[in-house]
């Protein structure tokens, strides 16, 4: 996910930082207090109780509040909030919890950090509740005359204000629909301060920021003393700056951060593939190694389905046509995890994907042979049983090479293709269903032929009625319908214009390409036998003022630009229709793209799309895999 939960302490000092700044030295926020991390457990480490003191001296002279800092709830509830303390007693307090496992309602987990702050004296009637959130068309600010632990239903009692995407925050607007039954004499201060919070939100990209209690002591100083927050991790590029770095994302409290996720995550920052890795349960028995994103979903929910949920042990992916070595790496990541604890009755991996866009199946094994060349002989020994599903480019060659060193090994690999169904893997696996037939690699297989396996639940099947109209609608594609692609992407055009060809279009749907990057000139694709010459513009002006029948925009750019370029491109009114294929477009670019393609009534595709496909019409960008797919799965005609 993008939007990810941040510590308080972060949270505080991002404030701290910023508030003067925003509010133009009208409010400030000058101690979010100091965080507690196990290193103080090492007397040789950075961070130590002496080098502490040294650093905030304050420590020493004034009553404190000690409390975890690990994303959880209800904290005063659960006897997890130390109040009045002096600098030895908070030492005392947090050294008794370090390492410690803590159970809260449900959820058992270690205590690893903890924030010690200044104590705030104040009434109860200096209380406030403050909550900001995002929402699709707008931001919302739920505010409470009343704070603290006993607040209650928030969302049934609290004034709520909507600050459409794109709009101002005003003070008589916060005084007039907030504060309503705050006392006359702090509406001023108070409204000030929630403008302010608000440009704060908006400005480090953050989507949630909630503030209970907000506190107003009697000279006009406005505290946060209890926040949880969360930011969109994918606007980095636009406010790593102001963030100060890279930003700590603590894992869910119950669930400890592991070196391996770590390792998987600085790959996928250092790649153009998508590679994620989320631990679940070190202990499990089902292990996934899964290709794509909605793929991995699928997968995980018929582990559920079937009755394993509790011994699902991951969640991830990795798709976007990793590199040999970075599927060994992936794949060798995982092996190791499953073998850190033996399993009396095996374990299980599942290495399952879909069709694949454009990822070569061949070479994301050939790093998968090697993982399992690497640990061949832990695999026997600890009974893990592999289990296969795979389709896509090269599908053939991958799943041959796969067998063939399975054979060699003796791991006794189970094998599957097209032929199989997506999901089939998972009940033969958990030995719920007998194993079906391996299949005949020596030629391309053809779609399923055998019927669904039945799930082991007994869900009834429910219609859901069909959504209320929007004026957020595609354009319907027709035979003669043409779009302009955004970015030098020659196989995808020339997969566009294979499937046109065999649609028996008149002519390509593809007119022409914009590249800034260099001069104009001419790319040569193929529209069956023959070539064809194809313009390649630097600016989209240029390219729509030439092509006026164009309607489609089919937007490559990375995410970095996808916005700008997006936005451009909607100004143009026969653009009726646009794709945006980049993953990692922030939040808040994305609504204001909603909403300049609603008030355009351009239809809008993504972000973070593979494209789209209506048989007989038009193909946008790699939808449907390689040709041989399309032609397997008849996605090229109608019917």
């Amino acid at each position: 996910m993008s939007v990810k939960p941040i510590r308080e302490h972060t949270g505080k000092a991002l404030l701290s930082k910023w508030l003067g700044q925003n509010s133009g030295g009208r409010h400030t926020y000058e101690n979010p207090g100091v965080l507690i991390t196990p290193e103080v457990l090492d007397k040789t480490s950075g961070q130590t109780w002496d080098s502490i003191l040294d650093a905030h001296p304050w420590l020493k002279t004034t009553k404190l509040v000690a409390k975890p800092d690990q994303l959880i709830k209800r904290r005063g509830k659960a006897g997890l909030v130390a109040v009045n303390k002096t600098f030895d007693e908070a030492k005392a307090w947090v050294m008794e919890r370090m390492c410690k496992d803590q159970k809260v309602e449900s959820v058992t987990g270690q205590l690893t950090h903890f924030l010690i702050e200044p104590m705030v004296p104040h009434a109860q009637e200096e209380e406030f509740y403050i909550c900001l959130h995002s929402l699709r068309y707008y931001d919302e600010i739920l505010f409470y005359h009343e704070g603290g632990v006993d607040v209650g239903d928030v969302d049934a009692k609290a004034e709520k204000m909507q600050i459409p995407t794109g709009a101002a925050l005003t003070e008589g607007a916060v005084r007039e629909k907030l504060l309503g039954k705050v006392p006359a004499a702090k509406q001023a201060n108070l409204a000030s301060f929630i403008v302010t919070l608000f440009k704060f939100y908006q400005e480090l990209h953050f989507a949630y920021l909630e503030v209970n209690p907000l506190v107003m002591l009697g000279d006009g100083t406005v505290v946060p003393l209890d926040m949880a927050a969360k930011i969109d991790e994918t606007a980095g590029f636009l406010c790593a700056h102001k963030w100060g770095g890279e930003l700590d994302w603590p894992p869910p409290f119950g669930r400890a951060a592991y070196p391996e996720e770590a390792l998987i995550r600085e790959m996928d920052g250092k790649t153009g593939a998508s590679l994620k890795l989320t631990i679940l349960n070190d202990r499990g028995r089902v292990w996934t190694m899964v290709a794509g994103g909605g793929a991995s979903v699928v997968y995980a929910d018929t582990v559920a389905d079937y009755g394993w949920g509790h011994e699902l042990a991951n969640y991830g992916e990795y798709s976007g046509a990793p590199s040999t070595e970075e599927t060994f790496i992936y794949a060798k990541t995982l092996l190791s995890l499953m073998m850190k604890y033996k399993h009396p009755e095996g374990k299980f991996l599942i290495i399952g994907g879909g069709i694949a866009n454009f990822t070569d199946v061949a070479a994301t094994f050939t790093g998968l042979i090697q993982a399992l060349q690497h640990y061949a002989s832990e695999i026997k020994e600890n009974n893990i049983k592999i289990w296969i599903r795979r389709a896509g480019p090269n599908y053939i060659e991958g799943l041959r090479k796969v067998k063939a060193a399975s054979d060699k090994l003796g791991l006794g690999l189970k094998v599957y293709g097209p032929e199989t169904h997506i999901t089939a893997v998972v009940p033969m696996a958990l030995g719920l269903q007998a194993p079906l037939p391996e299949p005949d690699l020596s030629q391309a297989a053809g779609p399923p032929a055998r019927s669904l396996i039945p799930g082991a639940g007994s869900k009834t099947p429910t219609t859901k009625p069909a959504p209320a109209p929007s004026a957020h609608t595609i354009v319907t594609a027709t035979p003669a319908t043409t779009s302009i692609v955004y970015g030098l992407q020659n196989r995808a055009v020339q997969g566009m214009l294979d499937f046109d060809f065999m649609c028996k279009r008149k002519k390509p749907s593809v007119e022409a390409m914009v590249f800034p990057f260099s001069g104009n000139h001419y790319v040569k694709f193929y529209w069956g036998t023959e070539e064809v010459l194809m313009p390649v513009y630097t600016t989209t002006k240029e390219a729509v003022q030439k092509h006026p029948n164009t309607s489609v925009f089919i937007n490559f750019a990375s995410f970095r630009s996808v916005h700008e370029t997006s936005l451009e491109a909607m100004q143009y009114p026969n653009v009726k229709t646009l794709a945006i294929i980049a993953e990692g477009v922030p939040e808040q670019q994305t609504r204001q793209l909603i909403q300049t393609a609603e008030a355009k009534g351009v239809g809008m595709i993504g972000p973070a799309t593979v494209g789209g496909i209506k048989p007989g019409c038009i193909r946008i960008g790699n939808t449907g895999g390689m040709l041989d797919n399309i032609v397997m799965s008849r996605l090229y005609r109608a019917g």
